[in-house]
């Protein structure tokens, strides 16, 4: 809607979890010594809550630019030094806390088919380096890339969205896809390029409101870190077990990291409310508030944690900043 500013406050809850038949031994990743050391910890959970800002403001009835800034909190634990720690070579039980500012996006968007009944926006958004990538665990050593808050890099993400309403004002498919490809970061740690699918239905109840319901399709490519190789000792490497871990290839490389990447399919029902049709007022007109729950039905994470049923609570406020001309 042109100059029309629309403000998203969001939260959002995503726990993270082993899935059955999976160890969770994954490799170590050393940036500040470049080293990728295989089976070197194994994983417990994680749990990521964020709060985020949306904003979008309609410059023209197809052209709008939006801009997201995140707050996160993460928590983390995981076995650290297995064969290296512990009288056994168990490891040693390592937990992680950090809070602060992701990574903001910023981008376009354009709707390239504004009807009656349906629409196609077209988008391009930018990740920018704003969220924080120096946190430490609990022994005082600096955090792995994947468990930081932010990327350390600029990232690129097109995006499309499309609808129809099946029914005029009563029910409307809509279907989602976007990219994302990051660039690899100043300590050699490349994440994998994101590729996701949503697609679904809204039902308009009562004016007041709508139930949605959709599938949401992700697939995400290996990471790759620019380090030597290395692996942790076994007890094949006795006397030195428990011991440093033990070079395969001295040389800094380009490597996938074998246990990143994966594949997500979830069902997520939710609903919308609009303040104004339970009590109307100046300050619930154009406001609304929503929730979706995101359900797994089908992931493989490669032997890694996956991603658990998330949550997300939002309030919507729209705000008429000028009179179209």
């Amino acid at each position: 809607m042109e100059r029309v500013l629309t403000v998203n406050a969001i939260y959002n809850y995503t726990p993270m979890r082993l899935l059955s038949g999976t160890s969770g031994v994954i490799p170590g990743i050393d940036t500040p010594q470049r080293q990728l050391i295989l089976d070197h910890h194994q994983e417990t959970r994680t749990i990521t809550q964020s709060a985020s800002i949306d904003l979008n403001y309609g410059i023209t009835e197809r052209l709008g630019a939006e801009i997201t800034i995140p707050y996160k909190w993460r928590t983390h634990r995981h076995i650290d030094g297995i064969g290296e720690d512990g009288p056994n070579g168990e490891g040693e039980s390592t937990s992680f806390s950090s809070d602060g500012l992701g990574d903001m996006r910023v981008g376009l968007k354009y709707n390239v088919l504004p009807t009656i009944r349906s629409m196609v926006v077209l988008g391009f958004g930018m990740y920018l380096p704003t969220g924080v990538t120096n946190a430490n665990d609990s022994t005082g050593a600096l955090m792995e890339p994947t468990t930081q808050l932010g990327r350390g890099q600029v990232g690129l993400n097109p995006t499309l969205y499309q609808s129809y309403e099946l029914i005029p004002h009563r029910l409307n498919e809509f279907f989602m896809a976007s990219y994302r490809h990051t660039f690899r970061n100043n300590k050699g740690y490349q994440f994998g390029d994101m590729w996701e699918l949503n697609g679904g239905f809204n039902l308009v109840t009562v004016p007041w409101l709508v139930l949605s319901s959709q599938l949401n399709y992700r697939y995400m490519v290996h990471d790759n870190f620019s380090s030597s190789l290395w692996r942790s000792a076994t007890p094949a490497d006795a006397p030195d077990f428990p011991g440093e871990p033990v070079v395969i290839d001295p040389n800094i490389k380009n490597r996938a990291v074998p246990t990143t990447g994966s594949t997500w399919l979830g069902f997520t029902p939710g609903f919308q409310v609009s303040l104004a049709g339970i009590v109307d007022s100046p300050w619930t007109r154009m406001t609304s508030l929503y929730f979706y729950s995101s359900i797994p039905i089908a992931r493989d994470s490669n032997n890694s944690l996956a991603q658990g049923t998330s949550y997300v609570f939002g309030i919507t406020r729209k705000f008429q900043l000028l009179t179209p001309s």
